[in-house]
């Protein structure tokens, strides 16, 4: 690359974005101070395979760390609430599921306006930015779960700084879209959620363990938070080192405002509240039921320290989501992801008749086939997007087409997100009015069942869309 010595603010570049897959002549890239590159254009075949890709793939493979983290403190909460009581905290069981779920509700907010940061500050800027709020939920958690006596509001304002790390996910998306080809969109769109997703199990898993080393008749909670303030910091440094900021990356506001009137962006948004709804606010609920519906499975003790089974669920519907998407890819993702539904109705059908025998294994399994389902039906449902907006533009595939799909993409992810705050306040409710969460099981089976019917109707029932195999 030619460094230059401009510092001037950046701008878009033009030649440069003015090639097409077919120039064989790579455009000269140009870096400048903040490690801004002008002339981008991964659809310029000789400019992607001579630097593009190699630059792209560090990019991503920083971005995927630092959403990674996200994930990791969007979830703390989850396992981190459920054990409060034992460290001391007087707190009811809806305080606890507030607790649980405001990381979600906040997240899901966030991740709005963080669809559109990246353009704003550059992709590498906000990286490090991004990172950075990630150590005031971290703080927050260490001091406040530090002291028994912290009271319930300034325990809930902490959680809900944690719905930093849930916005991660929506300027992460937007910063990797920039850097790929449109033929290559799917495969590192796909890694960087993949990646991210796995936050979860792995903040569940590690947790329990970190907590009770060395703990003796009490846990250590503080602990749980100053564990990733190390990795924290790493991404914000990585991010600053190795990660770009592109010049003509460009916020898409017309392109969001003209998928807001698309009625299949809601449609879409709430199958997507069913699937990755169900994902992560099963995933953010799991540890809890396990300690209310089977205490002595809770944490199983080994080698000195404690394990919770719960990571089980996120790890599964993690690495249940890109089959969903190739199963789509063959069998249309319409047909996808109302087998998901079918499957987490008659799931969650089979929750709520076994509960009562108080077997804890059939209770673990089903739950796994759950979140197996739901994983399935994230990708089938994301998958659908494109799809549905390229035929609603008529099959043209133009430059118009691609922005409002882009844009949806971005807003449904949100929308989808609230999932993890209305699922844990269902079963909330749930409990607080009847002791149990049989009532809260069987909403969940009319939503998908009403779910399931929405996508035969609107994208499988023979006329209309389904002609496209959408």
């Amino acid at each position: 690359m030619t460094q230059t010595t401009s510092s001037a603010p950046p701008v878009a570049a033009t030649s440069a974005t003015a090639t097409t897959t077919t120039t064989t002549t790579a455009p000269e890239l140009t870096t400048r101070p903040g490690r801004w590159i002008d002339g981008w254009d991964p659809e310029n075949t000789a400019q992607w395979e001579s630097r593009g890709r190699a630059i792209a793939r560090r990019n991503l493979n920083w971005s995927i760390f630092a959403e990674f983290l996200g994930f990791v403190v969007w979830q703390l909460w989850s396992i981190v609430a459920v054990s409060l009581p034992a460290a001391g905290f007087d707190l009811t069981t809806g305080e606890i599921f507030w607790l649980i779920s405001i990381p979600s509700l906040v997240g899901a907010t966030l991740r709005i306006p963080y669809s559109f940061l990246v353009p704003k500050f550059g992709g590498r800027n906000w990286t490090i930015i991004s990172a950075a709020l990630l150590l005031l939920p971290t703080i927050a958690m260490v001091l406040c779960v530090s002291n028994p006596e912290t009271p319930f509001p300034v325990l809930l304002g902490a959680a809900a700084l944690a719905g930093f790390g849930g916005g991660n996910f929506a300027s992460s998306m937007s910063n990797i879209t920039f850097f790929y080809p449109q033929r290559e969109k799917g495969w590192a769109l796909g890694l960087n959620a993949a990646g991210g997703n796995l936050g979860a199990a792995v903040a569940q898993f590690v947790v329990p363990i970190v907590i009770t080393i060395g703990a003796g008749a009490t846990l250590n909670l503080p602990i749980a938070g100053w564990i990733w303030i190390p990795f924290i910091l790493v991404a914000m440094i990585g991010a600053a080192r190795y990660m770009n900021n592109l010049s003509n990356a460009k916020a898409d506001f017309s392109g969001s405002a003209a998928a807001l009137k698309e009625p299949h962006l809601w449609l879409l948004s709430l199958l997507y509240i069913g699937t990755f709804g169900s994902f992560i606010g099963f995933a953010s609920v799991f540890p809890k039921l396990i300690a209310d519906q089977f205490p002595e499975f809770s944490s199983i003790a080994v080698a000195g320290t404690s394990i919770s089974l719960a990571f089980l669920g996120a790890l599964t519907g993690s690495l249940a989501r890109p089959y969903g998407g190739r199963l789509s890819d063959r069998f249309g993702g319409a047909r996808i992801t109302m087998c998901a539904f079918a499957s987490m109705a008659l799931v969650t059908v089979a929750v709520l008749l076994t509960l009562p025998l108080g077997n804890f294994w059939l209770f673990l399994g089903l739950f796994l086939l759950l979140f197996a389902s739901a994983g399935i039906g994230n990708g089938s449902t994301y998958r659908m997007v494109p799809v549905v907006f390229a035929v609603r533009g008529g099959g043209t595939g133009d430059v118009s087409t691609q922005r409002k799909a882009a844009a949806a993409l971005g807003l449904i992810s949100a929308i989808g997100a609230y999932g993890g705050f209305l699922i844990p306040q269902a079963l909330n409710l749930s409990f607080q009015s009847t002791g149990a969460y049989g009532a809260a099981f069987a909403g969940f089976i009319a939503a998908y069942v009403m779910l399931l019917a929405l996508t035969w109707a609107v994208y499988v029932r023979p006329g209309g869309l389904s002609a496209h195999k959408i």
